[in-house]
């Protein structure tokens, strides 16, 4: 196992030759002493996984041995090296932490079962831990990406995916979904995420300047080129270059960022020589390519070029579950830049928020908390900070109707609470039916049956 290192304690030198040679032939990393207190000194820095020490030994016993190395590095397992006339020190060492005992004199095929053993456990603990960070690091967000959704988790995954390699990448998706963050996310999780990010919006720049912008060009090569231009893609050169509407950019910039792609090279206008170029891309659009590429807004061949891997960002409305944590986050960002702090939003206001349908998806509700910090609001969002659409959209109105409210209109939870407050009141109010739950809270009923367990919802 790599990584894995393995400390043997012993006075005997023959011991420690034998042991270092079986085990090395294994391809284990063993390191051998002939002292407990050399043996103490090594353990402290932390550095082994297991550790096999003589029960009797001049300096240290074994037993002191192991209740040192506890103290000082509780994760390391420690094996006692016995006799055959001193097994019961050998269980009293199993009753102060050790992990297992093996007796002398040694046999080779036994001590390397045990080692195996030992290996294969602390690999599981490996991955375990790193599952668990993972999942810890994920569950809300993923750098500044907010969701805990079926759909973002899986565009976590192929972040994760894709960390080690460069492969071009197209995002699409409706506007507001967040693409730009995306690609920043994918860059900074990438090999590349120490070079430079440059993001480009094709559809803001004219068709006459975008291909001098990206490709640069020649002092003189047209009228107002009073000197020599690099362009962003040497500008980004090692990192990323995100392309962002690059369906509105026109046919023939797209024939030449075509061959850009093939080639790994880019030719300055106006110049004769060509540039090799290491640039990793990551394109955009909004929509979906098969309409964009018949509406003849995206080139068939560029597309190909473009889609190695694609990620489709969901529309908020078909991932309601986010919303509160995406609340959470806005409502952190923007309390750090503000002198009026909001840490929380009324039910009804919730109620509201949940149950919009966002057109203009994150990058609205991001507005809409912007937007009650300008106003002003201090500690509490309500109703009457929110704007008029999202006041009067027809579900929130259904609630209202169907007195799924608090009546205490004042009460204030914590975005989590409210939530459950939610799931269990609409519960209650369909008598447990949980389609008809889901229908009302404007979610699906798998995420309602998700929302259930993650909260330990049970109906009185």
């Amino acid at each position: 196992m790599q990584g894995f290192k393995i400390l043997f304690v012993d006075d005997e030198k023959d011991v420690l030759s034998i042991v270092q040679e079986y085990l090395s032939a294994y391809q284990y990393d063993i390191t051998v002493v002939d002292s407990a207190v050399k043996a103490l000194e090594l353990a402290s820095q932390g550095d082994f996984d297991v550790i096999f020490t003589d029960l009797k030994m001049p300096d240290i016993s074994g037993l002191d041995l192991l209740v040192s190395i506890k103290e000082k590095v509780p994760a390391c397992e420690v094996v006692i090296v016995t006799g055959h006339g001193s097994v019961e020190s050998a269980v009293e060492a199993l009753k102060l932490g050790g992990y297992d005992y093996i007796q002398k004199p040694i046999k080779l095929e036994r001590l390397k079962v045990l080692v195996d053993r030992i290996a294969e456990k602390k690999t599981l603990e490996r991955e375990n831990l790193v599952l668990k960070n993972r999942l810890k690091e994920r569950y809300h967000c993923y750098d500044n990406m907010v969701g805990v959704s079926r759909p973002m988790q899986d565009i976590y995954d192929i972040i994760d995916r894709i960390k080690m390699s460069s492969p071009t990448v197209l995002i699409y998706g409706e506007s507001g979904t967040g693409k730009e963050v995306l690609a920043r996310v994918i860059h900074k999780n990438s090999d590349r995420g120490n070079k430079p990010f440059v993001p480009v919006n094709c559809g803001a720049v004219s068709e006459g300047l975008l291909e001098s912008e990206l490709f640069g060009h020649i002092k003189g090569s047209f009228t107002g080129a009073v000197d020599n231009k690099i362009g962003l893609f040497r500008a980004a050169e090692g990192g990323t270059i995100f392309l962002d509407e690059i369906a509105k950019s026109s046919p023939s910039f797209q024939v030449k960022l075509l061959r850009v792609l093939q080639e790994k090279k880019i030719r300055p206008v106006g110049d004769i020589k060509e540039i090799d170029v290491d640039v990793r891309v990551i394109a955009a659009m909004n929509g979906e390519p098969e309409t964009v590429i018949n509406e003849g807004k995206l080139r068939p061949d560029l597309f190909y070029r473009l889609n190695v891997v694609s990620i489709k960002l969901p529309p908020l409305r078909s991932r309601k579950e986010d919303i509160s944590f995406l609340i959470s986050h806005f409502l952190e960002k923007f309390n750090a830049v503000n002198k009026n702090k909001i840490s929380s939003v009324s039910s009804e206001a919730m109620f509201a928020l949940l149950n919009y349908d966002w057109p203009g998806n994150v990058r609205q509700l991001e507005n809409v908390i912007e937007r009650a910090f300008a106003l002003g609001t201090k500690n509490t969002i309500g109703i009457s900070d929110l704007p008029a659409e999202i006041r009067q959209s027809q579900d929130t109105h259904a609630l209202k109707q169907q007195s799924f409210l608090s009546e205490d209109k004042e009460q204030i939870y914590s975005l989590k609470e409210q939530e459950v407050a939610l799931i269990r009141r609409v519960l209650q109010k369909t008598n447990g039916n949980k389609s008809q739950a889901a229908r009302l809270l404007g979610i699906n009923v798998a995420t309602l049956y998700r929302k259930i367990k993650a909260y330990g919802i049970k109906l009185q």
